[in-house]
């Protein structure tokens, strides 16, 4: 690892708004060609730290280095290298998808902007509909057009923020599959998510909850990091099991999947004890599993207080 350029170093970060503390004491280290995921409940400070981590926004304290620029005092210099697509789509509706481009494109004063437009183009399977306007695409195409949009200059860092909302899962995999691509080639990709199946797509994982990072890790260390253990219980009266378990001792969290309920805790034989006496119930089958990334973010979440109450 020692042998991999980190092109994000960045400690302590802090925001606040009024007496509101948004971010607290953030620190994060991220390796170039990353995809890295900043996975956490709506509200939760994802947008307002990656803004801060790429001098998009400047903190009330804290350090560090983007691009080798420092985050506070060389923000011009990072924002010329970072590619930003946000949430919401903010393209021209009443322009053509080649028309957005090309406009994009001199704003960043792109050299050769022809070329580059047509690659763009091309690269993201949009040149059938170069001439269409941007405001009747379905969700998916204007998904495509924002991506090429913020690539166009080729950027070194590229950050999105919750891109797939409201895609459906086929156009959500083929632009996963684009950004894989983005990553191969050496592009730095900071994005925040709420669903689970794209965490995993990430190489590395941020859990953040009102302002705190709970943990950061690689994607296929993060739930053995967390050391919990979880059992699957299907059947007959789940809801009234389901109040039974609550709190009972060794049980940390129980969350309803489905038809099934996921009873988890960080204790393995104070969990199993817990649950030992509903394993006669013949109304009920009992399993162990490996927990995955939904489970642990319940049970980061039920530990965290909201920095707004």
């Amino acid at each position: 690892m020692s042998a991999v350029e980190t092109v994000i170093d960045v400690r302590g970060l802090t925001k606040k708004y009024g007496d509101k503390t948004v971010v607290d004491n953030f620190d994060l280290q991220v390796p170039k060609g990353a995809v890295y995921g900043f996975l956490g409940p709506n509200g939760s400070g994802k947008t307002t730290t990656i803004r801060m981590v790429c001098g998009l926004l400047i903190p009330n304290a804290g350090s560090g280095t983007c691009l080798g620029f420092d985050v506070v005092e060389q923000s011009s210099e990072i924002k010329k290298r970072v590619g930003y697509m946000t949430q919401k789509f903010s393209l021209w509706a009443d322009l053509t998808i080649r028309e957005n481009l090309e406009f994009v494109a001199r704003m960043y004063q792109v050299s050769n902007r022809k070329e580059k437009v047509d690659e763009a183009l091309e690269e993201l399977g949009l040149s059938a509909r170069a001439r269409q306007l941007a405001g009747s695409l379905s969700g998916g195409w204007k998904q495509r057009l924002s991506l090429a949009a913020c690539m166009l200059h080729d950027p070194d860092l590229l950050l999105l923020d919750e891109p797939t909302a409201g895609v459906d899962p086929k156009a959500r995999r083929e632009f996963w599959d684009s950004i894989h691509v983005l990553a191969d080639r050496g592009v730095t990709i900071l994005v925040s998510t709420h669903y689970m199946d794209e965490a995993v797509q990430c190489d590395y994982i941020a859990y953040i909850a009102y302002g705190k990072k709970l943990i950061d890790a690689r994607s296929d260390e993060l739930v053995d990091q967390v050391g919990l253990h979880t059992w699957r219980v299907e059947g007959i009266g789940l809801s009234d099991l389901s109040k039974k378990l609550a709190g009972a001792d060794g049980v940390g969290d129980v969350a309803r999947f489905g038809t099934a309920l996921h009873v988890s805790g960080l204790d393995k034989d104070k969990l199993r004890t817990a649950i030992e006496p509903y394993f006669d119930n013949p109304l009920l089958t009992w399993s162990e599993k490996k927990p995955g990334l939904e489970e642990v973010f319940i049970h980061l979440m039920t530990g965290s207080e909201d920095n707004f109450q």
